[in-house]
């Protein structure tokens, strides 16, 4: 082996070398932020819930109007041990859980097709769009009690209101995010000889994704929303229904106890939906806060 060989051989092992080093020292640094972001976020809660206690405890806070901690973890356990006046917790857990997804779904569906459609349509935008506004105009409660008594106490009515919620924010976003699309990119493919179909199969819908993926984070809470808002409205089970006996009989605690789970469904549904846009946005690079963790 020649001396220049050699060379080549050890400045190549010393990059590799540095490589590992910065990638070792950049694992490290991720590592020490992730704890030190735990850690805020820990010291955050207890120092809100025991706040919370601590003012409810020396009177400072009226616990009769705001609940307090460790009754509404009493709450928790009665609500989960022996249940409501109308069922099980976990039954009327899955009514609302039930008529928020079948609501996401529903209105996620609808508002990725319109979104498209009159985003890549620009007389059916101009045809379609005052309508859409108007409706997004009523107020939701409106909406909610129009549909109680159109279809009665059933899941039915709590669907449609959350699958309203969730299509304006949805059908915006996918309306925008078509707007967004490169129109040179558009105009080249169509030169190649794709139909319209093929343009936005390939071209329109995975630049929009982005956009759609992003609307689906809030999109989800605003189904929950909806549910809850409906089944205060009139229901025969549910959690709403739960947290509009318990406010007529002034027990904040339930109120609060139902407010934590709700917050932790919420929460996984939050995980499920960015597993999600991990998976069909593998194409896209990543932005700085994802190149940090890398």
């Amino acid at each position: 082996m020649t001396a220049m060989t050699q060379e080549k051989v050890r400045a190549s092992g010393a990059r590799e070398d540095q490589g590992a080093e910065l990638q070792a020292a950049a694992r490290k640094s991720f590592r020490r932020r992730r704890t030190l972001i735990w850690t805020g976020r820990v010291a955050l809660a207890v120092a809100v819930v025991g706040g919370w206690q601590w003012f409810t405890e020396e009177g400072w806070v009226d616990k009769f109007f705001f609940g307090q901690p460790s009754e509404i973890w009493n709450s928790l356990v009665k609500l989960f041990t022996e249940g409501t006046a109308f069922g099980t917790i976990w039954e009327n857990l899955w009514v609302t859980v039930q008529e928020a997804f079948l609501g996401f779904l529903l209105g996620t569906l609808v508002g990725v097709v319109l979104g498209i459609l009159l985003g890549s349509n620009k007389y059916l935008s101009a045809v379609i769009g005052p309508y859409i506004r108007i409706v997004n105009s009523i107020p939701r409660i409106v909406l909610g009690s129009i549909f109680i008594v159109a279809f009665g106490l059933g899941v039915f009515p709590k669907i449609l209101l959350a699958a309203v919620l969730v299509f304006f924010v949805v059908f915006f976003n996918a309306f925008q995010g078509v707007r967004e699309v490169d129109q040179n990119l558009i105009a080249n493919v169509r030169v190649l000889g794709a139909s319209p179909f093929q343009v936005a199969l390939h071209v329109t819908i995975p630049s929009a994704m982005t956009w759609i993926i992003a609307s689906l984070h809030t999109a989800f809470g605003f189904a929950i929303i909806g549910a809850l808002v409906a089944e205060v409205l009139g229901a025969q089970q549910g959690v709403g229904l739960i947290i509009s006996q318990a406010q007529g009989t002034f027990d904040p605690n339930t109120v609060f106890a139902c407010m934590v789970i709700i917050a932790v469904i919420t929460l996984g549904a939050e995980f499920l939906i960015s597993l999600l846009e991990k998976s069909l946005l593998k194409w896209r690079p990543p932005n700085r806060s994802e190149a940090q963790a890398i």
